[in-house]
């Protein structure tokens, strides 16, 4: 509203007085307001672009057609689309999932009427992506619940933080919007976000007050944190506390209620996670990789109906995700003290240390590698001539490339299959080296130099409760917080926490910067040497307490000391009961699964050597000595050659595989460690990757020529 000259003194005039007489501020109403319409704007810039493509491809799929789902469904696809503050309607995510089934179902068709005026009849594929058309309608109808699981994996992360912001403002001021506004302004996405929402309904007149629209907000964490709920009722039953005494223990009891069932919550998850991970491991590793052992002999006795990309769709495409899901939604009950830090994204200082040559050493290590281990196809291509040149056969066995011929037309070979030689496949590892190394260089020189900063930060923040608690002394004492953090800074020379307070002291003096500035500077300041989510906070708190007065900055300090060591230990207990349950996800990752792999590669290699070395054996045998053997014609059609995997290409989806899952079990795993830092994870990954895939293909190596050896000796047994 646009007010005159006149009409603004007024104003002004009598705001001035309000503020005298008053906690609450006429310019803060009107902050409010603007704080409530930056809702939508904070909306857009705040949801995933993946999430706003998923809500225009809804809303277009509901134009086309309508489908209503059943309104169980309904309900639960309405209550998530509210939570994720989508534009969209339960009608049109069911809709959107009925035409995404219907197109695969439309390209299953195309393909078998393609391919019967092809000439070549394909089966499996139509049928697959048939049964993937018919299965696919309910997880895609229910994609907003798998994102809601995850808005609420985040906004879980952050409770005890938000809680711990309106108790810290509330304990000066006891003004719940104000301390709301306060929260919404520091917390960060998502609860940033659901607290704009709540100033937004009552400036709709949704709500008439921000009490009524807080609790209706309230009602959707009912059954996913209680204690979010019930910190919250007992903040606002403080504002009825006429004793102030009694209104900062209501405001107390709060923090320590949410504290309490955090850690409650915390036992749970730990004793409910043990059978999840072991499924997990069985279910994404260990079958997977046993049971690829027999498909070579599958795609024998079914005469080829089976194909290297059939095997390569099932794991590489469609498992890992499926794997990933499992993991994710295992971990949605998960919960933390503080909320993930993205401090360290557009931190100035933290870029210097960022390697921009990473990306060139990957690219340059994965071409080359890639190049060597592609060589069987590229020679193939320019000479099919050196399709049977061998290399040591009397000892394994091997030739470079065998290929075999399909189809020969007047003694030209129109269509080839392979390669099925040993010295392939030894070349093929360098396409899964290539990939892991790639990978696993450009995440650990880009985090290399960060994780250095990050166990600085770390110990800064296991030491911070303590230097807190003397800061807040030093303030209550009497000395100004701009000296006392010069006075704390010498007491604590030679830590993390003194260097801290020294920078802050310094750009106070010599640069002559404002507190404010001196810890928040986007070029100077304090925390962009030590980036911490828990510190920033306690920092914001300290300068919003700074203006009431030094002794609510003292009680603020200490306050936030004792739940900041509250928060640590509780923390530090959930690393102590998920260590059995991260070690053995680290030794999936980094030993188990990259170990059967290789084994299995071995294996299989052998029997596709058998099974090449049979079949050219029997062909050789005259009809006429196969009397009283048995029919030995019937055994040479199952045992043809053209009809298996080639090696090449099924080393290629096991090492892919092995890379995927790998990555997979690091994210999995860094979650429930490190609360899904992004540092710690692209460092765990780069780390893990190098080491599995180098271990992969030792152990691969080790054992191709360890069975093909064993499998050279099928000579001796036909000649005998």
């Amino acid at each position: 509203m646009d007010f005159d000259d006149e009409t603004k003194k007024i104003l002004d005039e009598y705001s001035k007085r309000l503020d005298k007489n008053s906690n609450i501020s006429f310019r803060d109403v009107q902050t409010n307001e603007a704080f409530s319409r930056e809702y939508e704007i904070f909306r857009n810039e705040m949801l995933d672009k993946k999430v706003t493509t998923y809500e225009n491809l809804c809303n277009f799929s509901e134009r086309i057609i309508k489908i209503k789902p059943k309104p169980k469904d309904e309900e639960e696809l309405q209550k998530s689309i509210d939570l994720l503050h989508l534009d969209i309607t339960p009608i049109g995510a069911y809709s959107f999932s009925v035409i995404i089934a219907g197109l695969i179902i439309l390209l299953a068709v195309i393909i078998s009427i393609s391919s019967f005026f092809i000439g070549e009849t394909l089966i499996f594929t139509p049928i697959f992506l048939l049964l993937i058309g018919a299965l696919i309608i309910k997880p895609v109808s229910k994609l907003p619940n798998y994102f809601a699981n995850r808005y609420r994996l985040k906004a879980s992360n952050q409770m005890v933080l938000c809680i711990l912001y309106v108790v810290m403002y509330m304990r000066h001021t006891s003004n719940l919007e104000r301390a709301i506004k306060f929260a919404g302004e520091h917390i960060g996405y998502p609860l940033a976000l659901d607290l704009r929402k709540v100033f937004w309904d009552v400036e709709t007149d949704k709500y008439s007050t921000i009490k009524e629209s807080l609790d209706n907000y309230l009602e959707r964490w009912k059954n996913y944190s209680l204690e979010f709920v019930e910190a919250f009722h007992l903040i606002e039953s403080s504002l009825y506390e006429p004793n102030e005494e009694k209104r900062v223990v209501l405001l107390d009891k709060s923090l320590e209620i949410m504290l309490d069932g955090t850690y409650d919550k915390m036992l749970h998850f730990a004793h409910e996670l043990q059978s999840p991970v072991t499924m997990l491991h069985m279910l994404g590793v260990i079958l997977p990789i046993l049971g690829i052992v027999i498909f070579p002999l599958i795609s024998s006795f079914l005469r080829g109906a089976v194909k290297w990309w059939h095997l390569s769709l099932l794991y590489n495409i469609i498992l890992p995700p499926l794997v990933l899901i499992f993991g994710m939604n295992t971990l949605s009950k998960r919960v933390t003290g503080f909320g993930e830090s993205d401090l360290f994204e557009n931190n100035p200082e933290v870029k210097k240390y960022r390697n921009d040559s990473a990306l060139l050493i990957a690219l340059l290590i994965g071409f080359v590698a890639l190049l060597i281990g592609f060589m069987p196809i590229i020679l193939h291509l320019i000479t099919p001539e050196f399709d049977q040149v061998g290399f040591l056969e009397d000892s394994i066995g091997g030739k470079i490339l065998d290929y075999k011929c399909l189809e020969e037309v007047r003694g030209v070979c129109n269509s080839y299959v392979g390669p099925y030689g040993i010295w392939s496949l030894v070349l093929s590892l360098f396409i899964v080296l290539g990939l892991g190394l790639a990978i696993g260089i450009y995440y650990k020189l880009n985090t290399k130099n960060l994780i250095g900063i990050k166990k600085e930060t770390d110990r800064l923040e296991r030491e911070f409760t303590g230097s807190l608690f003397q800061l807040g002394n030093r303030v209550g004492s009497g000395i100004p917080v701009e000296v006392a953090f010069g006075r704390v800074s010498e007491n604590l020379e030679g830590t993390p926490t003194g260097s801290f307070f020294r920078i802050v002291s310094i750009n106070i003096r010599k640069l002559g910067m404002g507190l404010n500035e001196a810890i928040f500077n986007p070029e100077r300041g304090a925390l962009i040497y030590f980036p911490s989510k828990l510190i920033e906070s306690s920092m914001k708190v300290l300068i919003e307490s700074a203006k009431k007065g030094p002794d609510v900055v003292a009680k603020s300090l200490i306050s936030i000391s004792v739940y900041t060591d509250r928060i640590h230990k509780v923390a530090e207990r959930l690393k102590d009961l998920l260590a059995e349950i991260t070690s053995s996800m680290k030794s999936q990752a980094s030993f188990l699964a990259p170990m059967i792999a290789g084994i299995v590669i071995g294996v299989s290699s052998m029997v596709v050597t058998i099974i090449n070395r049979l079949g050219e054996q029997f062909k050789q045998i005259s009809l006429s000595e196969t009397e009283g053997i048995g029919n030995i014609q019937g055994l040479i059609e199952i045992l043809r050659i053209e009809d298996v995997i080639p090696s090449f290409h099924f080393q290629l989806v096991i090492g892919i595989y092995i890379i995927e899952i790998v990555i997979i079990l690091t994210i999995l795993r860094n979650a429930i460690e490190n609360n899904d830092d992004k540092i710690m994870r692209k460092y765990e990954i780069g780390k893990n990757i190098i080491f599995s895939t180098s271990l992969y293909v030792i152990v691969s190596l080790i054992g191709i020529f360890i069975f093909n050896i064993l499998a050279n000796g099928i000579n001796v047994i036909t000649a005998s």
